[in-house]
């Protein structure tokens, strides 16, 4: 096989011209830096995480491009064109990777948060009255969806309208995505929530296929794609983050993501990443695995 793509966590091989094989590596990103430390066993329970989910999808009638789980690490999936240029996309373009992911949000978290407090939203734009004081872990009166870009080296906010011209979407088929993305988190929050667990957002990616349908593509509802919280603690006024965003928080509290986020503003080069400490990569390991658990409601062995 071909390697094609390779990602930050997810290598991409051609195995015929229908059809493509991810690899879930152990690699683990955030803030689009890959870090320096491999995690154990990360790719299995992302890879199996994805393929559970891509069986539900199915079950409820959506349609996806997922075709077989190879192995632990390895599935097989429809291919379709992904087309960077963004000028070659209209609504008679077919077979294409929509460059963009949508984000479903139910709480008020991660970079949410971060933008609430730096003044680039107002409670006003979430939902809530303009007086009102937004606190980290709020649970949003309605889902917030948002979209971003894909394939871009690092990932900005779109407005609906600019969303629409680069991706050739129309009107209805963003409003289509909306409505498959949140029918899924029904179906994601009603499951897992029997696991003492609270789906706080997510991102879905799809595709059109050569009739111009949507196909649900990529991965999702995965330890990585998704934020998660202890429902139990949260009940008691606590959160506990169990998802990627825990291996984000330490980069926050070693100050690397504020030094980040300034060299970006500033266009200066950006600082290296560093690694995690040793214990840190066995617990963020355990966690993955015991995430896989709580999401699928199998068991890792």
């Amino acid at each position: 096989m071909n390697l094609l793509r390779k990602g930050k966590v997810k290598e991409v091989f051609e195995v015929d011209r229908d059809t493509l094989e991810f690899l879930f590596t152990d690699q683990i990103s955030v803030f689009d830096k890959i870090i320096p430390n491999l995690i154990p066993h990360k790719g299995d329970t992302l890879c199996r995480e994805s393929a559970s989910w891509f069986q539900v999808a199915k079950e409820m009638g959506i349609r996806t491009h997922f075709k077989e789980l190879v192995s632990s690490n390895r599935m097989r999936v429809q291919r379709v064109d992904v087309i960077p240029d963004y000028s070659r996309l209209n609504s008679d373009t077919r077979n294409y990777l929509i460059p963009l992911e949508f984000v479903m949000r139910h709480y008020v978290a991660g970079s949410l948060m971060d933008r609430l407090n730096s003044g680039e939203l107002k409670a006003g734009d979430i939902g809530f009255s303009s007086g009102h004081r937004v606190t980290y872990g709020e649970k949003l009166d309605e889902p917030l969806f948002e979209v971003t870009t894909k394939l871009e080296p690092t990932d900005r906010h779109l407005s609906f309208r600019e969303a629409k011209k680069i991706s050739g979407m129309t009107d209805d088929e963003m409003e289509q995505v909306r409505r498959v993305v949140l029918k899924i988190d029904r179906r994601i929050a009603s499951e897992v929530g029997e696991r003492e667990l609270i789906h706080v957002d997510g991102k879905k990616e799809f595709a059109f296929d050569k009739d111009r349908s949507l196909l649900l593509v990529d991965t999702f509802g995965t330890s990585d794609e998704d934020r998660w919280w202890d429902a139990e603690a949260y009940s008691n006024g606590n959160i506990i983050e169990l998802s990627k965003e825990f291996v984000r928080q330490h980069y926050r509290k070693t100050g690397y993501h504020e030094r980040l986020e300034s060299a970006r503003r500033e266009g200066k080069s950006e600082p290296e990443i560093p690694p995690l400490p040793r214990e840190l990569v066995e617990k963020t390991s355990q966690l993955y695995v015991d995430m896989f658990e709580r999401i699928t409601g199998e068991s890792f062995e």
